[in-house]
């Protein structure tokens, strides 16, 4: 499947959840397959991982202000029309919810909005988050206008907590990512 990548434009969205250490493996084996990842990342996922390891592993810039006008036109627009694919793992609650409502209150959110590629997203979250009717809720919302979902899985949660809310590992996002550009929705 490694030419499946060559030179394919990807979105990665990184939220602020303690699985973005998982992340950092995912853009470094899209980047070994040969895509073109565009990291972009939430203030919150800021606070977790400097931008910086993205940018080492993926050799490009990673995206995280809003407002910064260094190409001809705002940055969300030219981040939500290049890819083939937009991927947001971890996907927290709170994004998951402000994609529902239409929120574009940072990079992800308005390159969310903005685009009309196909969207995967991994959700990471507390076990009492994940089985919160909210969530459920967002996600059939979501997956009404199309974007597609994997996981997450139980285990031990950085909570504390044992129960479902772990975010799928990089393989299995990998191999979704690929099961959807192979089948035509990305």
């Amino acid at each position: 499947m490694a030419d499946i990548w060559r030179d394919r434009p990807v979105v990665l969205g990184v939220t602020g959840g303690v699985a973005i250490f998982k992340i950092v493996g995912l853009a470094s084996r899209l980047t070994q397959l040969g895509a073109a990842v565009d990291v972009v990342m939430t203030p919150a996922a800021a606070e977790f991982i400097r931008p910086l390891m993205f940018g080492a592993v993926t050799g490009r810039r990673v995206y995280l202000d809003q407002w910064d006008m260094s190409e001809r036109r705002p940055e969300h627009i030219g981040l939500a029309e290049r890819p083939d694919i937009v991927v947001v793992a971890p996907a927290t609650a709170n994004t998951l919810a402000k994609m529902v409502h239409g929120v574009a209150d940072n990079l992800l959110t308005s390159v969310l909005l903005a685009t009309r590629k196909p969207v995967l997203v991994a959700p990471a979250m507390n076990v009492a988050m994940w089985n919160a009717p909210a969530t459920a809720e967002n996600l059939a919302v979501l997956a009404r206008r199309g974007v597609r979902s994997i996981g997450p899985v139980s285990g031990y949660l950085a909570c504390g907590y044992v129960g479902e809310g772990r975010m799928i590992g990089p393989d299995g996002i990998l191999a979704e990512m690929e099961a959807m550009l192979v089948s035509g929705n990305a």
